[in-house]
């Protein structure tokens, strides 16, 4: 992984994907301390910034190899930026989704021409589904985060980011990334180090789900032992990617750890504040902005927003329990 793939994965996505803003409000610059800038790529095709690494794996595909059809795992929002991509290329999709995903991240799915296939987490085997399928049907699986492709297409945040902030005048500070395996992560630290290096990423997870802060803190891959179950559901995997994790390690600074509570905190102020749909495990970085500030150093903070797929009922509930 370079960032000469990232710099060919934006040539393919332009004209593709959305270049998402910078926000700030004076509001989360008070309560944090220090000022604020937010990424909210719950505004990227799909609701997440995950239309950038399907786009980017999709469109790397020789294009035999592309007209068979893709296959991917998901919760859901790997889920729609795979299938969005492939129908933008005319290809087929398959879906392996958990029955427990959101609805709204299954119904999309569904409604961007995919065919979902739900399994039972507890007693079925997503492995072996999707190889019976792909060797059925010749189908190429797009892993989400530990894939060059997906990880290169992810990278194109942190080109956006890099820019960005120099625009605004922000040349050292931590980015403090939502984290599950690591692909958005190690692709937002691979484009700064590249391109604005006084710029530090920092992953941020749920508690009880903080397998990479605790793989960077011990040097070594670590696993979460409970089951993934929780509000934070886009971020849940088991352990970081072997791609992904020497990445972080090289260039993350440690990670930030936050509360179901935190999260559901910062999805009511990103709404009310800067007009942002969040869900719950893309607003674990900027809880860790706005609540952990004695865990950050400087003057500015950047954030990502990485996904806004949230249940209607889920999003009510944030907003009833924190209503200022």
């Amino acid at each position: 992984m370079n960032i000469d793939m990232i710099d060919a994965a934006a040539q393919r996505l332009q004209g593709h994907v959305r270049r998402t803003p910078l926000l700030s409000s004076p509001f989360l610059d008070d309560i944090a301390g220090r000022r604020v800038l937010v990424k909210p790529e719950c505004l990227q095709h799909t609701g997440s910034f995950k239309f950038r690494g399907g786009w980017s794996a999709v469109s790397a595909l020789d294009p035999q190899v592309r007209a068979r059809g893709v296959i991917a795992f998901s919760s859901g929002n790997h889920a729609q930026g795979v299938a969005l991509a492939a129908r933008s290329h005319g290809v087929p999709a398959v879906i392996i989704m958990p029955k427990d995903a959101p609805r709204a991240k299954i119904d999309g799915t569904r409604a961007l021409g995919a065919e979902v296939v739900l399994y039972d987490r507890a007693t079925e085997d997503r492995d072996a589904i999707g190889a019976q399928l792909s060797a059925k049907r010749q189908l190429t699986l797009i892993k989400p985060f530990d894939e060059p492709q997906v990880i290169a297409g992810q990278g194109t945040t942190g080109l956006e980011i890099a820019a960005q902030a120099a625009e605004v005048g922000v040349s050292t500070a931590d980015v403090i990334v939502c984290c599950g395996g690591g692909g958005l992560t190690s692709g937002i630290a691979l484009a700064l180090e590249a391109r604005a290096p006084g710029l530090r990423v920092r992953p941020a997870e749920p508690k009880g789900f903080d397998d990479v802060a605790r793989s960077l803190a011990a040097g070594e891959i670590l696993s979460n032992t409970a089951p993934p179950s929780g509000l934070c559901d886009a971020i849940l995997t088991p352990h970081p990617g072997d791609l992904t994790f020497p990445i972080m390690a090289r260039l993350c600074g440690p990670g930030l750890v936050v509360t179901e509570d935190e999260a559901q905190h910062a999805m009511a102020l990103a709404f009310r504040h800067l007009r942002v749909v969040a869900e719950p495990g893309g607003a674990v970085a900027l809880a860790a902005a706005l609540f952990h500030g004695d865990e950050i150093t400087g003057d500015a903070v950047i954030v990502t927003i990485s996904g806004g797929n949230v249940d209607a009922d889920i999003f009510a509930t944030a907003l009833q329990r924190f209503p200022v």
